[in-house]
């Protein structure tokens, strides 16, 4: 990718994150085994799965957080710093890997699957612990955008249920959420 487009990964990925981060510092000590709308996961369970993308994507897990047992939110910024720091650094940020989408570097990785990732628990963790579940609405628009084409690929392999039906007037956010498998 070139440099503008690192740089939009890198924007993209900060701007994602910091509003994870502000769900993940409002979580209060008695709400991390709150039930989550992702079936069979609590509060602490989306922190533990953003944390395990930081091993999918870079090769190695985040450098130097603590475990999501013992602190999720320090866990989660490990994570995040670690991704950040990657996409930092132009040999990390254009290594290339075998993924889901085909062989691409880091940084395409993580702007085709880690953007649109902690978007989607931003609002699950929202959900889970009663908190503002509003996202970011041009990241919205993108990943809605670039998941309806690849609607039955994305039901295979259980990593997203049947589409939830909603109201056609619905708005985009609700639509995108819904069509996650999600019930808004």
């Amino acid at each position: 990718m070139t440099e503008t487009a690192s740089s939009t990964t890198a924007e993209r990925y900060r701007k994602v994150a910091a509003a994870f981060t502000e769900r993940v510092e409002r979580v209060p000590a008695d709400a991390w085994d709150s039930p989550s709308p992702c079936e069979g996961w609590v509060a602490r369970d989306i922190i533990r799965h953003i944390v395990g993308t930081t091993e999918f994507f870079l090769g190695s897990p985040a450098k130097g957080g603590p475990s999501v047992d013992e602190d999720p939110v320090g866990a989660w910024k490990a994570a995040r710093d670690t991704i950040l720091g990657a996409l930092a650094d132009p040999a990390i940020a254009g290594k290339k890997v075998e993924s889901p989408a085909g062989t691409r570097t880091i940084e395409e990785m993580i702007a085709i699957f880690g953007v649109g990732d902690v978007l989607i628990h931003t609002w699950d963790l929202s959900r889970a612990t009663g908190q503002d579940d509003t996202l970011d609405a041009d990241e919205v628009n993108r990943l809605f955008t670039f998941m309806q084409p690849m609607d039955e690929m994305m039901r295979q392999g259980g990593a997203f249920g049947p589409k939830v039906e909603v109201p056609a007037d619905a708005d985009e956010q609700t639509r995108l959420i819904a069509f996650t498998g999600r019930t808004p």
